[in-house]
């Protein structure tokens, strides 16, 4: 039983020390490749940094028929009035379109 505790204990840390080489080489090909200077090439040309992304590509939407909240990049929109709504599928738009007054408290 000793022989056996002291194998799964090796080979545990043969995982763990396996697992940080592993982390301590990414990092250090990270930091080789230049990862700060990417951000300050893309400044320097004119380009917009990635911290400067638009919001709608972020924002999430509700669909009001289901329910189902999801991207607005994503959504099946539906231009009502001055309003826009968003739909997570063809089958929720048409349902909406035709049960209008149905939805209409819900969205």
């Amino acid at each position: 039983m000793n022989f056996l505790a002291r194998m799964l204990r090796f080979v545990f840390w043969l995982v763990i020390v396996s697992w940080g080489f592993g982390i301590l080489r990414r990092l250090v090909s990270w930091m080789l490749r230049g990862a700060g200077s990417d951000a300050q090439q893309a400044q320097s040309a004119g380009a917009a940094p990635a911290a400067e992304i638009p919001a709608t590509a972020r924002r999430l939407v509700r669909d009001p028929v289901c329910g189902v909240h999801l991207a607005e990049v994503l959504a099946i929109p539906l231009r009502e009035g001055s309003q826009v709504l968003h739909f997570c599928a063809t089958a929720c738009r048409d349902q909406y379109a035709g049960n209008t007054r149905k939805f209409a408290a819900n969205g």
